[in-house]
């Protein structure tokens, strides 16, 4: 961690792991409750935690002032769906009030999102991952379970008119939703939105042998058959999307090699998982609780020394962990808790 000073104040904190990579990003899973039912994020045999087992707003806030005085700046929350935590605008708000804090994003599934558009513009949330793994109703209702596919345009179409930054996901999946890609990409001519396709990960909960068939390679080449004049542009070095643009086109696509992992070297972000577990790795089977530190009554300078430590121990990228990990689990956890 490193202190740079304007004469006798101290200006600016950064916080770097112990491969140099700098830490300013933290992604907080505020539910494990999800609408959807999507395969490649919940188990089949779905058992919620109890409310007592997840983290508070006043812990959450607290860990949030903790980690912006080691350096963080940008918030992510996640789920599950952070829209089934009631009371989330009240959140959202305290976390910008935090001293250090510039940044708060929400990833939403946008099915109960509708509602919150203009509380959200006022709140001055930073943007919006909105997850759409279909373009077409019956698609959308085969993959999440649920027949919400129009809601989830409705709240889309909110989200551009408020003006707020908006950045579709899409998990590509053979034989489910290829046929989706050129659609979405469609989106982006007339519509400053950025569309990702990510590669299909092992997080679904479950004893499960995956096998990528559409990886970064293949779903490129699948866009440049269709768009020729794709043409890769210069993103942050911290992004996990590598990002192109079609000339004349108003958004931008991006394609997220989560699986191939080849944006690890540049890491930035650490996760909290829905029943407080620290991540520093998306692949790893978690560091320490959180949860359990602040509810023991941990003082923030206990809490502050752990975080420093376990950032010093980080795996140089998801390979080396899941190495450690499949050694001592059996399967990869759920994305529905640890929050993408």
């Amino acid at each position: 961690m490193i202190h740079i000073f304007i004469g006798k104040q101290v200006f600016l904190t950064q916080l770097f792991d112990n491969h140099g990579r700098i830490l300013n990003y933290v992604r907080i899973a505020v539910t494990d409750r999800c609408n959807l039912r999507c395969s490649y994020c919940m188990p089949n045999d779905i058992r919620y935690l109890p409310k007592s087992h997840l983290l508070t707003f006043e812990e959450i806030e607290r860990m949030v002032a903790i980690f912006a005085g080691l350096g963080i700046s940008k918030v992510r929350l996640t789920g599950g769906e952070p829209f089934m935590c009631k009371g989330l605008p009240d959140l959202i708000e305290r976390i910008l009030r935090v001293e250090g804090i510039s940044e708060c994003h929400i990833t939403t599934n946008g099915v109960l999102t509708a509602p919150y558009v203009p509380i959200l513009r006022n709140l001055g949330v930073t943007s919006v991952n909105l997850s759409l793994d279909a373009f077409d109703r019956q698609r959308f209702h085969r993959i999440t379970g649920r027949d919400d596919f129009e809601k989830c345009l409705a709240a889309l179409h909110l989200l551009l008119e408020h003006e707020i930054p908006v950045k579709i996901n899409c998990v590509v999946m053979d034989g489910l939703n290829t046929d989706d890609i050129i659609p979405l990409i469609e989106l982006t001519k007339d519509t400053p939105v950025s569309v990702r396709f990510i590669e299909a990960m092992p997080f679904n909960g479950g004893d499960f042998k995956h096998d990528l068939v559409w990886d970064h390679r293949k779903i490129l080449s699948h866009i440049t058959s269709k768009f020729s004049t794709l043409t890769a542009i210069k993103t942050d070095p911290n992004s996990t999307a590598v990002t192109y643009k079609i000339p004349g086109y108003s958004g931008t696509v991006g394609i997220i090699a989560g699986f191939s992992r080849t944006f690890c070297g540049t890491c930035n972000r650490i996760r909290v998982t829905a029943q407080g577990t620290l991540k520093t790795c998306l692949y790893d089977n978690g560091v320490f609780s959180l949860r359990d530190l602040l509810r023991a009554g941990a003082s923030d300078s206990i809490i502050e020394a752990k975080l420093t430590d376990a950032f010093q121990q980080r795996f140089r990228d998801g390979r080396e962990a899941e190495q450690i990990h499949s050694s001592t689990s059996k399967y990869y956890g759920s994305m529905s808790v640890i929050g993408g």
